[in-house]
């Protein structure tokens, strides 16, 4: 995948294309690094006694990541320098990595789940975000002429629409996904849940019957050694 990514058109002839830089980008973080993170060995992965916040530390090191890198000075050097653009990339990927290994380091435990699952649905909502400007800016941040991407020629701000779709469709809907993932196993019951065994149910009710009879007949008999 990462292959794909950094050595494919997207980095290569098209990388004056917003649109293209934003499926690298999705790329890396949202499909790359969760399954690299998923995927590495146990030894590699954050152990259980990790910092609880650790997750949220994590996602607000993507947020300013992201935020950072689309910053029209930085988007315009990365275009221009192979070197910038590797910076960017190997960025991406290590706040990627840590935000999503981390996340699922302990997925029995609950604390660490529910903090894992905030700081997958603060990710997706700061992506929503950001997705949502870049969608709907009335004007392009990142330059003024025609580009190709997949051999569509688009003007800047037709590039720059797709781009803001593009987080909003991949970026922000498998961070939403991650974090609802994590969410079921806060709601799940847990497997140590006790139940009452089907024959103490029986006897107990068994014995509050036995229980109700004997005070009926009592109060019963009350009268009669009154009389």
């Amino acid at each position: 995948m990462l292959a794909l990514i950094w050595l494919g058109p997207l980095l290569g002839p098209w990388r004056g294309s917003f649109a293209a830089h934003m499926l690298a980008h999705m790329g890396v973080i949202a499909i790359a690094a969760p399954l690299i993170a998923l995927g590495l060995p146990q030894n590699w992965r954050p152990r259980h006694s990790m910092p609880l916040a650790l997750p949220i530390v994590a996602s607000l090191l993507e947020l300013v990541a992201v935020w950072g890198w689309h910053a029209p000075v930085l988007r315009a050097a990365a275009e221009t320098s192979p070197l910038v653009t590797a910076t960017e990339q190997f960025i991406f990927l290590a706040v990627g990595l840590l935000l999503w290994s981390t996340s699922f380091a302990a997925p029995t435990e609950p604390r660490h789940v529910a903090v894992g699952t905030s700081a997958l649905l603060l990710t997706s909502i700061h992506m929503t975000l950001l997705g949502a400007l870049l969608g709907l800016s009335p004007r392009p941040l990142y330059g003024s002429g025609e580009v190709t991407c997949f051999g569509i020629v688009l003007d800047a701000g037709q590039d720059q629409q797709i781009g803001g779709v593009v987080m909003l469709m991949i970026g922000a809907v498998v961070y939403l996904a991650g974090g609802l993932f994590l969410m079921a196993h806060l709601v799940k019951p847990s497997p140590n849940a006790r139940e009452f065994p089907p024959t103490a149910m029986s006897s107990t009710t068994s014995l509050n019957r036995q229980s109700l009879g004997a005070g009926a007949r009592r109060q019963a008999t009350r009268p009669d050694r009154a009389n």
